[in-house]
């Protein structure tokens, strides 16, 4: 596919990033108070996503669930063994102590997210799905929980109030 490929590629990275921050973007209208905006800003931001799921299946991006179970596991796996820590040095070297806190957050989630993806390969290469649980989210670092919801988040330490369960 050559350029094709890199153009897909990029489009879907781009077309990703803009969900992102039309999302943030309209949390803030919404906190501002002018609803419309952020009812625009969500719009768009469901566009987006239509935009980048239309890329990454032209780039036959999407496999059985055993396949996006090993991509998911080897990316997670990369990012808090690779690049998250080079982002923490960084930032550390930097003495952006914002940026720092983030990107340990985000690389201690990352690998959490690596073991429960690793636990449900392991139960699809078995032939069966995970157990019935409740699957948790905190809102302030992303840490994600099967279960009970904790009492205080292990990643942050903000009450259970700030998670945020997954349907």
């Amino acid at each position: 596919m050559g350029k094709t490929l890199e153009n897909l590629q990029a489009a879907f990275a781009g077309e990703s990033q803009a969900n992102r921050k039309y999302l943030a973007f309209a949390g803030r209208a919404e906190a501002d108070g002018f609803s419309q905006i952020a009812r625009l800003f969500r719009a768009a931001a469901a566009a987006e996503t239509v935009h980048a799921l239309a890329h990454l299946k032209a780039m036959d991006g999407v496999g059985d669930t055993g396949a996006n179970l090993r991509e998911a596991v080897a990316g997670e796996s990369h990012e808090f063994s690779d690049m998250y820590p080079g982002f923490i040095e960084t930032a550390k070297a930097e003495g952006n102590k914002i940026a720092l806190r983030m990107f340990e957050w985000a690389n201690t989630v990352e690998e959490i997210h690596c073991g429960l993806y690793q636990e449900a390969l392991a139960s699809y290469d078995k032939g069966g799905d995970l157990p019935e649980a409740d699957i948790w989210v905190c809102s302030v670092c992303g840490n994600t929980v099967a279960g009970d919801c904790p009492e205080r988040c292990s990643v942050c330490g903000v009450p259970a109030a700030k998670f945020d369960r997954i349907d």
